[in-house]
């Protein structure tokens, strides 16, 4: 028997790797071919993945009943132009899916003609974890795109990795490992958060190894820091790590660089469902779209409807590579972004990163605040760790937000600072609690997820 004669198991006959490559170059080969496509060659593109994935989701019961309450029929979507006629879609939809459809929902397109799927689940950040799917192909395009976003921001063969994503469920930890071990020849250390792996455990591996990359959420590539310092360590001069990647939204970067030894930072955008959708690259002037492979627009929060590129709003991709299980059409992740012009010599559109939630957002006086990007107001101050929580309370017909930050040393001095810095930068009065480091923590779980919790709901 010669090896032409051999059936592949089904994962491995689902994708054809070289094939890939070719539709979606990385590396070199990314920034002298898609990186440079005119207007109309990337439309041209856009325009016949774009009909693959609208033929596959017809067949999904989630998109043809939601279509069809909305007055659709397949002759209606034709083209890109078409696009918003689709009713964008959010979180929200496919849990009401899995509620409706239990134990999977309806939205995922499993079926007797696409079988093979992996199984994760979302961190459950904001609810209950919500189960996605992977094809073998949708899986491994997912993989060679983050792989596209560390090569273009430096990684190397001669790298050693430390990634602190975690594991179990979650996708995250997975995903980050096989885009790495499949399509870069780095070496991988799967760490994880520190329930995976203790912090100081991760810092003997860092060192045991050489660790010259992180990969994770800045969150917890801080506490590493923090606990580095606790142990004699010194960042900077013990551990040679030369590249941060991970999601550093508005981070001060010269103070997470100052604390590795001057480590380049970089960052990249994706969800659970999606996979990497932009990143940041050499220039660090914002993140470069991968508008081969996402059609990506930013809706009003409150119409869901387009906003101009420039204005804010929540990101909406539609994924093009998506046409086997779990296709994903206007899928409105509530993550808000402003789309900008392209530039550092990629043809693609960037986004700004991420600027906060529009669903974990606390409505105080008439004054929108997003809990999640107060940490970005506090990284002047020296005196803050960078850790803090919201409490969101109500008092009679009264709300109120106190903002509980970790510092070095509390003072009275000091907390009145802060609470005039927040009235300054939110444009609303807030109160601010002063604790020592590691009193948040019990709380925000830094050490058990990938995301910490920024906002507590105690108004009963």
């Amino acid at each position: 028997m010669s090896a032409q004669d051999i059936d592949l198991p089904p994962y491995w006959a689902g994708f054809d790797p070289r094939e890939m490559l070719t539709d979606y170059p990385i590396g070199p080969a990314f920034l002298t071919g898609p990186a440079q496509w005119s207007t109309d060659e990337l439309r041209a593109v856009q325009e016949r993945r774009f009909q693959r994935v609208i033929a596959r989701a017809w067949s999904v019961p989630f998109y043809e009943r939601r279509w069809s309450e909305a007055g659709l029929e397949p002759m209606d979507i034709q083209t890109l132009d078409d696009l918003p006629k689709i009713p964008s879609f959010s979180k929200s939809d496919l849990m009401a899916s899995i509620e409706e459809h239990p134990p999977w929902g309806d939205y995922h397109g499993l079926d007797h003609n696409h079988p093979h799927s992996f199984f994760h689940t979302t961190s459950g950040t904001t609810g209950l974890p919500q189960s996605l799917f992977f094809g073998p192909k949708d899986r491994e395009m997912q993989n060679l795109l983050l792989a596209r976003a560390y090569l273009l921001q430096g990684m190397t063969p001669q790298d050693v990795v430390h990634s602190v994503y975690g594991f179990g469920m979650v996708n995250g930890g997975h995903y980050v490992r096989e885009a790495v071990t499949h399509f870069t020849s780095a070496l991988f250390m799967p760490a994880g958060t520190g329930r995976d792996m203790p912090s100081v455990q991760q810092l003997q591996l860092m060192q045991r190894f050489g660790a010259t990359v992180i990969v994770g959420f800045v969150d917890y590539i801080k506490r590493l820091a923090e606990v580095a310092r606790e142990q004699g360590l010194d960042p900077a001069k013990d551990l040679k790590i030369r590249m941060i990647t991970g999601h550093l939204g508005s981070e001060d970067r010269a103070a997470l660089a100052a604390t590795w030894g001057g480590a380049e930072s970089f960052d990249w955008y994706g969800v659970g469902d999606t996979g990497v959708i932009a990143a940041e690259g050499p220039s660090h002037d914002g993140l470069h779209i991968w508008e081969d492979a996402h059609l990506v627009e930013a809706l009003d929060p409150d119409t869901h409807q387009p906003v101009a590129d420039g204005e804010p709003g929540n990101l909406c991709t539609t994924v093009l590579f998506k046409d086997g299980v779990y296709p994903i059409i206007r899928f409105d992740t509530n993550d808000l972004t402003t789309i900008l012009p392209p530039a550092g010599g990629i043809n693609f559109r960037r986004m700004a990163g991420f600027q906060g939630r529009s669903d974990n957002m606390v409505k105080l006086r008439g004054i929108n605040v997003y809990p999640t990007a107060i940490g970005s107001h506090l990284e002047g101050v020296a005196e803050a760790t960078g850790e803090y929580i919201c409490r969101w309370t109500r008092d009679g017909s009264r709300e109120e937000l106190c903002v509980v930050v970790e510092v070095h040393a509390r003072s009275e001095a000091l907390e009145t600072r802060l609470h005039g810095l927040l009235r300054e930068q939110l444009g609303v009065e807030v109160r601010v609690e002063l604790v020592s480091p590691g009193e948040t923590a019990p709380l925000t779980q830094i050490e058990n997820r990938q995301k910490p919790i920024r906002l507590l709901d105690e108004r009963g």
